[in-house]
C-alpha cells in the first residue's frame, strides 16, 4: 500500500520552503564571514577545507542510524531539532567571540555537531517531499530547493560583505539567530505527513536489518546503483574543487572580499535562473538526461572558470556553472523520489547520503594538502609543471590551486559523458517502474 498524496495544494511545502530560505540566507552570511576570517588568520587552504571535513565526519557516522530514525519517528520534530541545534551552536560561537576566546578549532567542533543534526533534518525533509506533494511536481519541488540555495547566494554574500565592516561578526551572527527562529516557526505552522509502514513491527529490535535495507534496495536495483556510482564520480572532484574555491580567488586577488562576494552572487543568479527554468519547464521527460547534461555543462563551465584570471572570465563562468546544478539535482531527486517507496525512503536516502558524504569528506580532507603541499609549490618553482602550465595558470599560490581546480572540473565533465555510455543507467526510468505503479 503506498502513502497517498494530496494533489490539491503545495501550501505546506511552500511554507516550509520559505522558512528554510530565510534560514539559509542567515547561515550563508555566517559561513561567508567565517571563511574570510579563517583565511586572513592562517592563509592556508587546509584551514578552510577542514571546516567542511569536520562538518561531514560525524554525520557520516550517524547517517546509517539516522535513516532508521527518520523512517520510524516524527519527521517534523526531527526537522525542528536540526534548526534548534544549529541556533544553539551559533549562540555558543557568539559568546566565545564576545569573550575573546574564539579559535579556529571551535568552528571544527560546532561544525561537527551541527552537521550531525543537519543529517537528520536533511533526511526528514527530503523523505517528506513525496508525501506532501503529487508526483508530477517532484522536479519542480526539487528545483525550488535549488532556488532557495542559490537565492541565498545572491543575498547572503552581498549582505555579509557590507555588514562585515559595519556590524562585524556579532551583528551577522545575531541576524543568523533570528533567521533560525523564522525557520522553526514555519515548521510549527504546517503538518508534515508520516509514511504508512508496510511492516507491522515498528520496534528497534530489527535495527541491524533496517540499517542494511537501504543498501540492499539500491544494490537490488542496478540502475539506481549505477546512478549512485556516477554521482560519486561527479561529486568527489566537485567537492575537491569547491572547497578550494575561496582560497583560489582570495590568493589571486589579494584578498578582495568584494569580488569574492560578487562571484558568489553570480553563482546565486545562475542557480536561481536555472531553478526558475526547470520549475517552469519541468525538465526533460527522461530525467536521466537532465542529470547527465547538467554534469557535462557544469564541468565545462568550471574548466573555463579555473583557467580564468580576471573577473570578466570568472563571473560569466560562475553564472553558467550554477545554471546547470538545478537541472542536474532536481532531475536526480525526481528519479529517486519516483522509484523508492515512501516507507523506505529514509533508509535508502540515508545510504545514498552516506556514500556521497564519504566522498565529500574525502574530497575536503585531501583538497587542502594537495593545494598547499603539492600543486602550489609545483607552480612556484622552476619545475616541469611551470614550463607546461605556467602560461595558462601563471605562478604563485592561486596558480597551483587553479590547476587542481581545472583537473577536478575535467573529471566532472567526464563523469557525465561516461553516464551516457552505460545502458543500465541511461534506461533507469524504463527499467525500474515508479513505486506507485507497483502497488
Amino acid at each position: 500500500m503506498s502513502q497517498p498524496t494530496n494533489p490539491a495544494s503545495m501550501r505546506s511545502f511552500l511554507i516550509v520552503w520559505l522558512g528554510q530560505l530565510v534560514s539559509t540566507i542567515g547561515s550563508g552570511m555566517t559561513a561567508f564571514a567565517i571563511e574570510i576570517w579563517a583565511w586572513e588568520i592562517t592563509g592556508k587552504a587546509t584551514t578552510i577545507t577542514l571546516v567542511g571535513f569536520f562538518s561531514l565526519l560525524p554525520s557520516i557516522l550517524i547517517t546509517p542510524i539516522s535513516g532508521v530514525i527518520v523512517d520510524k519517528f516524527n519527521r517534523k520534530l526531527l526537522m525542528m531539532l536540526g534548526d534548534t541545534v544549529a541556533v544553539i551552536s551559533t549562540i555558543i560561537i557568539l559568546l566565545l567571540h564576545l569573550t575573546n576566546n574564539l579559535q579556529i578549532w571551535h568552528f571544527y567542533l560546532t561544525g561537527a555537531i551541527v552537521g550531525t543534526f543537519n543529517q537528520f533534518q536533511y533526511l526528514a525533509s527530503s523523505s517528506s517531499v513525496s508525501l506532501m506533494i503529487p508526483k508530477q511536481h517532484y522536479t519542480r519541488a526539487s528545483s525550488l530547493e535549488f532556488l532557495s540555495g542559490y537565492g541565498s547566494q545572491i543575498i547572503a554574500p552581498a549582505l555579509a560583505g557590507y555588514l562585515y565592516t559595519v556590524i562585524g561578526f556579532v551583528g551577522i551572527w545575531l541576524i543568523d539567530i533570528s533567521t533560525f527562529a523564522i525557520a522553526i516557526t514555519s515548521l510549527v505552522l504546517v503538518k508534515i505527513p508520516q509514511p504508512i509502514p508496510k511492516e507491522k513491527t515498528e520496534n528497534l529490535a530489527n535495527i541491524g536489518q533496517d540499517l542494511a535495507l537501504g543498501w540492499h534496495y539500491i544494490n537490488h536495483h542496478k540502475s539506481l546503483l549505477a546512478l549512485l556510482f556516477i554521482n560519486l564520480l561527479f561529486w568527489l572532484p566537485h567537492d575537491i574543487g569547491n572547497s578550494l574555491y575561496t582560497p583560489m580567488i582570495l590568493s589571486r586577488t589579494n584578498n578582495d572580499t568584494v569580488l569574492l562576494g560578487s562571484l558568489a552572487a553570480a553563482a546565486g543568479f545562475g542557480g536561481v535562473i536555472g531553478a526558475i527554468i526547470v520549475s517552469s519547464w519541468g525538465g526533460f521527460r527522461q530525467k536521466i538526461k537532465g542529470v547527465l547534461w547538467g554534469m557535462i555543462g557544469a564541468g565545462i563551465s568550471k574548466i573555463i572558470f579555473g583557467l580564468g584570471r580576471t573577473p570578466w572570465v570568472w563571473i560569466p563562468a560562475q553564472f553558467c556553472s550554477s545554471l546547470n546544478f538545478p537541472l542536474n539535482g532536481s532531475s536526480d531527486n525526481a528519479i529517486w523520489l519516483a522509484k523508492v517507496p515512501p516507507d523506505v525512503q529514509g533508509r535508502v536516502f540515508a545510504t545514498r547520503s552516506l556514500l556521497l558524504q564519504i566522498a565529500s569528506a574525502l574530497g575536503h580532507l585531501i583538497a587542502g594538502p594537495l593545494a598547499d603541499q603539492v600543486f602550489t609549490p609545483a607552480l612556484q618553482s622552476s619545475s616541469v609543471l611551470v614550463a607546461i602550465f605556467g602560461g595558462l595558470f601563471g605562478t604563485g599560490t592561486g596558480a597551483g590551486i587553479g590547476l587542481l581546480y581545472v583537473i577536478c572540473s575535467l573529471c566532472m565533465l567526464l563523469a557525465g559523458w561516461l553516464g551516457f555510455s552505460i545502458p543500465v543507467l541511461r534506461k533507469v526510468e524504463t527499467i525500474i517502474p515508479d513505486y506507485d505503479a507497483e502497488s
